[in-house]
């Protein structure tokens, strides 16, 4: 990863007050944008900011009178505030109820030009060998396939009218985590389905970005870190790290950004955040390699050279104790 910039002297935010922690410049004004998931937390802090921003907001969770907000609290606060929003109800792993979303956004304002994908539910944790099919199964249609019918239904329409931001929330599970095969292989699918829609759209002024957001929400789980802390599975500074996690205003501000016009050349690209730092994920690219000229690799050969070649300075991140 590539360090951006960091904000050390700052405080997390509190929560989402325009007058006090954002310049409001309405970088947005006039277009339509649809956040799933935006009923609380990060996906309703990212629906205020953007409204604040100067966009019409449609909002989204599977069902009214959620715990903690839903889509109709947040669309109205922010009508409160003077902005444009609607609430639409639905399941968005559901074909037709995603594309009923994007309809909402054309019948009421006309058009579409950013869609964030935020939604997900709770997961199921186990162990390769004990998760539940349908607990694998819900996993990525909450997570994965999801955000692909909303792309599926939302890029027609960003295409045609040449202009258009995705953005897709994955998280560092992607990367490493344990006892959660499900939500790791969805959230390596979708760093997939990002570079693969970036590359598709970017032709026609459509960008697709995603981003690993760290913050307050339901999956904030202290307990698990120090357990995972305990059995030396994260180090000590992970560990602090989730003893200082923000509130979610403070992921809006970035992901308004990646949907601004000052974006249109950043494409396809996976970002991460810490408290007060932005970081880029690298590029997946070939790094050491070996060759053979004559014939396949024979099984001592592939004992010696694997090592020495291909692997010089891999750690076995999980050895057997």
């Amino acid at each position: 990863k590539v360090l951006i910039f960091s904000r050390k002297n700052d405080q997390p935010d509190e929560g989402f007050d325009p007058d006090r922690i954002y310049k409001m410049t309405k970088i947005l004004k006039g277009r339509v944008a649809i956040v799933t998931g935006s009923g609380m937390g990060i996906g309703r802090a990212i629906a205020l900011h953007m409204a604040a921003e100067g966009a019409s907001v449609v909002t989204n969770n599977r069902m009214p009178r959620s715990s903690g907000g839903d889509a109709q609290s947040t669309a109205d606060e922010i009508k409160a505030q003077g902005g444009n929003s609607i609430a639409y109800f639905g399941d968005v792993s559901d074909f037709s109820q995603a594309a009923a979303l994007v309809k909402t956004a054309i019948d009421y304002f006309g058009r579409v030009d950013i869609l964030v994908n935020n939604a997900g539910a709770e997961d199921k944790r186990g162990n390769p060998w004990e998760l539940a099919p349908e607990d694998w199964e819900r996993t990525i249609r909450s997570h994965l396939t999801a955000p692909f019918y909303c792309i599926r239904h939302a890029s027609g329409y960003m295409k045609d009218q040449g202009w258009g931001r995705i953005v897709n929330t994955t998280s560092r599970a992607w990367i490493e985590t344990t006892e959660q095969p499900n939500y790791a292989a969805a959230m390596a699918g979708v760093v997939g389905l990002t570079r693969d829609v970036a590359r598709d759209m970017g032709r026609f002024g459509v960008t697709c970005n995603a981003y690993s957001p760290f913050a307050k929400t339901r999956r904030t789980n202290i307990a698990k870190q120090e357990r995972a802390y305990a059995a030396g599975v994260i180090s000590k500074s992970m560990y602090e790290m989730y003893l200082n996690v923000p509130e979610p205003a403070s992921c809006a501000p970035f992901v308004t950004y990646l949907c601004s016009e000052e974006s249109a050349n950043i494409n396809g690209l996976t970002f991460g955040m810490k408290p007060h730092e932005l970081f880029v994920y690298s590029e997946k690219a070939e790094a050491f390699s070996m060759r053979k000229e004559d014939g396949d690799w024979s099984h001592e050969e592939l004992v010696q050279k694997v090592p020495a070649n291909l692997l010089v300075g891999y750690v076995n991140p999980a050895p057997k104790k």
